[in-house]
């Protein structure tokens, strides 16, 4: 059976300045004043060495390609050539999906701040189709308090110079839950959104993490008295999250995952190939692999990134996880589950020999009971209602 084709991720870590909430591997360009184009021409050419290395890893060639960061448009037009060309000479990208019917998916991630004409014709040379847009808010206020670079205006600008370059695919990614926010700020902001006309929307809740300048902030265990606004409780995220799913529904959005939505047609292809438990290659620092169930990060430190790659070796960090039979059971179930359309019986048992109410028995049918999982016509899947507080279900699903 011939090997089915690779999705690939490919990660810049340079953004102008570092949002108050990112956990991700980036370094912040504003830090590195007057030799960041020197940081980027570095890592650039680690990157070029790391494919001539890594390219073999996708032997039947690529069937999605997202450039993410970071912020990939933090880079200039010359850099984003220079990184474009070398991916595409060195990849094998069909002209149409598997089914011949769509031009692959070519994903670039993009900040409001950094985009401009020069950038966007560059991408669109090498076959860019798909821009991912980081708005998060069209609250300034907001804005500010989460450290984004751009204004409401810019986003607005932005989105109008992706459709005059001729971009016909656009996501915007939307945070709810930050600092003050009301559930009418929210609902400004998602129907200004709407009123720009994506094909695609990905609503992701605020999530604090310990290493980051707002996690810190909101630490509970910190003695600072610094006035701050208040975080909405689980109550009001859970009304806004509620609030969306129903109002997108409404403006022709399919709700097919549990942050994402999607005209027809438009949902995201490289990210439903990992909810389906596809082969995906990462390249750059940070970037996670998982090849025939064999897992593995690239070391996190562009330096040491770049050190590995000069003496010959993978910059592959010391955790390489081969996935047990259980462990890759338990990653299919959960993320299949996270998509509305929930996991074909048939294909699950066709790809690990086994039913699934062998292997999960008296829970699954508990959850199914309670009406917390849903059985219909071969498919499992949550019961939407249930979407927003699915993570208890989900980790008791791991075996």
């Amino acid at each position: 059976m011939t090997k089915a084709m690779t999705s690939l991720y490919v990660h810049v870590p340079f953004c102008l300045r570092k949002c108050y909430y990112c956990a991700f591997y980036s370094l912040s360009l504003a830090e590195h004043a007057g030799d960041e184009r020197d940081k980027i021409r570095e890592y650039l050419t680690g990157l070029e060495q790391e494919i001539k290395v890594r390219h073999t890893e996708a032997p039947t060639g690529v069937s999605s390609l997202f450039l993410g960061g970071g912020t990939p448009t933090a880079l200039n037009p010359q850099e984003l050539d220079r990184l474009l060309n070398f991916i595409s000479s060195r990849f094998s990208f069909p002209s149409t999906d598997k089914d011949g019917l769509f031009p692959i998916e070519k994903t670039v991630e993009a900040n409001p701040g950094t985009i401009t004409k020069e950038k966007l014709a560059v991408l669109r040379h090498y076959g860019i189709n798909r821009i991912s847009l980081g708005a998060q808010s069209f609250n300034d206020s907001q804005l500010q308090i989460i450290g984004r670079i751009h204004t409401s205006e810019d986003i607005k600008l932005g989105v109008e110079l992706i459709r005059e370059a001729g971009f016909a695919n656009l996501n915007l990614d939307l945070m709810f839950g930050l600092p003050g926010q009301t559930i009418e700020e929210w609902q400004d902001t998602v129907r200004q959104a709407v009123s720009l006309a994506p094909e695609h929307l990905s609503i992701y809740g605020l999530s604090l993490e310990e290493e980051t300048p707002l996690g810190r902030q909101y630490d509970l265990s910190s003695l600072s008295k610094q006035e701050k606004p208040p975080l909405p409780d689980d109550d009001q995220q859970a009304d806004m999250y509620e609030w969306v799913v129903s109002f997108l529904e409404t403006q022709g959005y399919i709700h097919y995952e549990i942050a994402n939505f999607a005209q027809p047609g438009f949902e995201g292809r490289h990210n439903l190939s990992y909810w389906q438990g596809k082969d995906y290659l990462g390249l750059g620092p940070g970037a996670v692999s998982c090849l025939d169930a064999v897992r593995t990060k690239n070391v996190q430190d562009v330096d040491l990134y770049l050190n590995k790659l000069a003496s010959g070796i993978k910059p592959v960090g010391e955790e390489v996880e081969s996935l047990t039979r259980e462990q890759q059971i338990s990653e299919y179930v959960m993320l299949g589950l996270r998509t509305t359309k929930g996991i074909d019986i048939k294909l699950f048992e066709e790809k690990f020999k086994i039913n699934i109410q062998d292997i999960y028995g008296y829970k699954l049918v508990n959850y199914i009971d309670r009406d917390l999982l849903l059985l219909n016509e071969g498919w499992l899947r949550i019961n939407p209602a249930y979407l927003f507080v699915s993570n208890s279900i989900l980790r008791d699903l791991i075996l």
